[in-house]
C-alpha cells in the first residue's frame, strides 16, 4: 500500500514543478510585455528626413559589411582546411564563399560604382 502511495505522491510533484515552472516562465513573460508597452515612447524625426533615411541605409549597409566579413572568414577557413585535408570539393565551396563574402562586403562600393 505504501508504494503505490509513494508513486502516487511522486508523480503529484512532478505535476506541481510543472505547474510551478509554467507559472514562472508565464510571469517572466508578462513581465517583459509589460516592460515593453509601459516603456514604449513616440519617436518623433527632427531635423531633415532625408539624413534620417541615409542614417538607417549606413547602418543596414554596415549590417550587410558585417555579414560579408563573416562569411569571408569562413572562406578562408574552408580553404585552408581543404588545403590540409586534400578535398577538391571543399576547396572548391571554400573559393566560392570567398568570393561571395567579398562581393557582400564591398556591396555599399559596388553599388555606388554602379550608379555613380
Amino acid at each position: 500500500m505504501k508504494k503505490k502511495h509513494m508513486k502516487k505522491n511522486s508523480r503529484s510533484i512532478y505535476k506541481s514543478r510543472a505547474i510551478v515552472t509554467a507559472k514562472t516562465a508565464m510571469l517572466i513573460y508578462s513581465a517583459i510585455v509589460i516592460a515593453f508597452v509601459v516603456g514604449a515612447c513616440h519617436v518623433l524625426a527632427a531635423g531633415d528626413p532625408i539624413a534620417t533615411v541615409n542614417n538607417l541605409s549606413n547602418f543596414i549597409f554596415s549590417l550587410i559589411r558585417a555579414i560579408g566579413l563573416i562569411l569571408l572568414g569562413l572562406g578562408i577557413m574552408q580553404v585552408g582546411l581543404s588545403l590540409k585535408s586534400h578535398d577538391p570539393s571543399q576547396r572548391a565551396n571554400g573559393f566560392l564563399t570567398l568570393a561571395g563574402g567579398i562581393i557582400i562586403t564591398f556591396t555599399k562600393e559596388i553599388l555606388n560604382m554602379i550608379v555613380g
